[in-house]
């Protein structure tokens, strides 16, 4: 079955609006360390693995200069390593350090204590539809911008806790 082109409309026009609640939300609430787009690149590097930095441009759609910028930062804080690729010396390979993994794990556990908040009203049955509604779109999303490449999810964020 079809959706129909209201309802795609009306999908649309909700994630975005729920793209700028986050946002706002995030930036409101959040009093981490990292600015969101360097834990965005910090995350991105813990649930995909080491990688070139060409593709870690491409998976985060950014240019290669401003990336670069960023895992500079990273590297100066301990938190990303760089190594030039043995297989192309003119490329680096990236990946999280253990206090990079640490860092996302408190911020992780920090937003989820917000959340937690946020959802004080919801039954466990509406919050774990929502999680799966928003993997479904999410691998849809990555099928059709990475169709070459598998989609690797970690299995932190598609667990989820009875009553946790």
């Amino acid at each position: 079955m079809s959706v129909s082109r209201a309802t795609v409309e009306a999908l649309v026009d909700e994630i975005m609006h729920f793209g700028r609640a986050l946002r706002i939300s995030l930036s409101n609430a959040d009093d981490g360390p990292l600015p969101l787009p360097l834990e965005g690149v910090l995350q991105v590097l813990a649930n995909n693995g080491e990688c070139r930095q060409n593709e870690l441009a491409a998976n985060l759609c950014i240019s290669q200069s401003a990336l670069s910028r960023q895992v500079s930062e990273l590297v100066e804080l301990g938190l990303v390593s760089r190594q030039p690729d043995p297989a192309d010396g003119r490329a680096s390979r990236v990946q999280a350090t253990a206090e990079g993994l640490a860092l996302l794990a408190s911020s992780r556990s920090r937003r989820a204590v917000r959340l937690r908040e946020l959802l004080g009203e919801w039954e466990q049955d509406d919050a774990a539809s929502a999680v799966a509604s928003l993997g479904q779109l999410t691998e849809t999303f990555l099928n059709d911008a990475l169709p070459s490449e598998p989609t690797r999810r970690s299995s932190n964020n598609t667990r989820l806790g009875a009553h946790a």
